[in-house]
């Protein structure tokens, strides 16, 4: 059924829709940490590296369709705002239909931007053949993955998290059993996370429709003139353009971090995608409240509430900012009997506990970047999201630059750390003129 914003805005209703969030995307760091140790069980640093830059680069191509997951909750926001539930449900056949062509085109071009991934960033021959057969099975499950961006956002506008977190429960909870059977049980090595993933994921497509299932039970969803209304279409768009372009560039930092990590040997690669689960812990757990500004922002613009825009904004950025301080702690005490978990080669532990101190820093620096992306998300802002990222992404290439041929892999992290923070202040100081567009 589709909800109306009608529930005044308070801390308790930040809670309840961030809060599922926090607790589905656990999960997701936990399948890292999982596919990771599994692999880290096998005492060598080529598994390890082979998983996480296989994963790397299949989450980078993606994401470049992230756009589904944030435009659809902007969107769907807005449209439930103004007590517009038809186009609410043709926005979820429109993802679907985005979703299904983006991922049957990933799979027939696979080869070569597999090799095109290869062939700007290469690896050492043996992390190489492992993370080739890695991208060739998990690949297959692009359309279902895609679909889940949209899914995922659809139920969040409407703040159903709740039904968000059975989603990831049920999926991420099948692939760590999936991963355990595979690669400990059946000794499928690398090979059989990637399989695990791909069921997991297929499997998770079917449990996000049967969670959509009432409005497919309403005709709105197949109303194929408000479906492919061209202003409408313009706009939906206009928004994923400026979103796609945001998350390119945002993953350009992310993969181009991985692979200069591997200029450094798979020791110091291995290393980097360890403590990289030790940046998704944080950014999935500031997602919550990032999520939570998506949906009332959105909901606030599309009812024309300047008030209840400023007011959910600084609601989520108090809780984003204290969840960043208890991570940080989190980190400083608990961090080096995380390593020793993920991996069993002392060399690989070593190399970790060296660059640890930057993953207790960067959940306090980096909280605003994550804030004020929901916030902007949630309005559409989209252009100025596009700008400050570019701006960010022109800051991190200044930072490599200067900061890597002096301080190695501490000033590939430290630059990574300045982009973080370049975005936060850059979207800070575009917030006013978001503001003022609800009035």
């Amino acid at each position: 059924m589709l909800r109306k914003a009608e529930t005044p805005l308070s801390h308790r209703r930040v809670l309840k829709i961030a809060l599922p969030i926090v607790l589905s995307n656990a999960t997701v760091p936990i399948l890292g940490a999982v596919d990771t140790g599994v692999v880290g069980q096998l005492g060598a640093a080529a598994p390890i590296g082979a998983v996480g830059i296989g994963a790397i680069i299949l989450g980078a191509l993606y994401w470049m369709f992230g756009f589904l997951r944030m435009g659809t909750t902007g969107l769907a926001a807005q449209a439930l705002g103004k007590g517009d539930h038809g186009e609410v449900a043709a926005l979820l056949t429109r993802a679907l239909m985005i979703a299904a062509v983006a991922g049957l085109t990933l799979i027939l071009l696979q080869m070569p931007l597999i090799w095109l991934a290869f062939h700007f960033a290469p690896a050492s021959p043996e992390v190489e053949m492992l993370a080739r057969d890695y991208l060739q099975i998990r690949i297959w499950s692009a359309p279902a993955a895609i679909a889940l961006f949209g899914i995922n956002g659809w139920l969040i506008a409407q703040e159903r998290t709740g039904a968000v977190l059975v989603l990831q429960l049920w999926m991420n909870g099948l692939n760590i059993v999936l991963d355990l059977w595979f690669v400990l049980g059946l000794g499928w090595g690398v090979s059989g996370v990637a399989v695990a993933t791909l069921l997991a994921e297929s499997s998770g497509l079917v449990v996000g429709l049967w969670l959509c299932r009432d409005v497919f039970r309403l005709p709105d969803w197949r109303n194929w003139a408000q479906v492919f209304d061209r202003a409408r279409l313009r706009t939906m768009a206009l928004v994923n353009r400026d979103i796609l372009i945001r998350s390119l560039l945002l993953e350009a930092i992310i993969v181009s971090f991985m692979f200069f990590g591997a200029g450094f040997g798979d020791e110091v690669l291995a290393a980097n995608q360890v403590l990289l689960q030790f940046l998704m812990i944080t950014s999935y757990g500031m997602d919550g409240f990032a999520f939570a500004a998506e949906t009332l922002v959105g909901q606030a613009m599309g009812a024309r509430r300047r008030a209840s825009v400023r007011q959910s904004a600084k609601m989520a950025g108090i809780w984003g900012l204290s969840l960043g301080v208890v991570t940080a702690l989190g980190f400083a005490v608990f961090g080096g009997w995380v390593i020793d978990v993920m991996t069993t080669s002392d060399a690989v532990r070593s190399e970790a506990r060296l660059y640890l101190p930057w993953m207790v820093i960067m959940p306090v620096l980096s909280a605003a970047a994550w804030i004020f992306d929901g916030i902007f998300i949630g309005a559409t802002a989209t252009r100025d999201m596009r700008n400050m990222m570019l701006v960010s992404f022109g800051v991190y290439v200044f930072a490599v630059s200067v900061l890597v041929p002096v301080l190695n892999n501490h000033g590939l992290w430290l630059a990574l750390l300045i982009s973080f923070v370049a975005r936060g202040i850059s979207l800070g100081l575009r917030y006013p003129a978001l503001e003022s567009r609800a009035a």
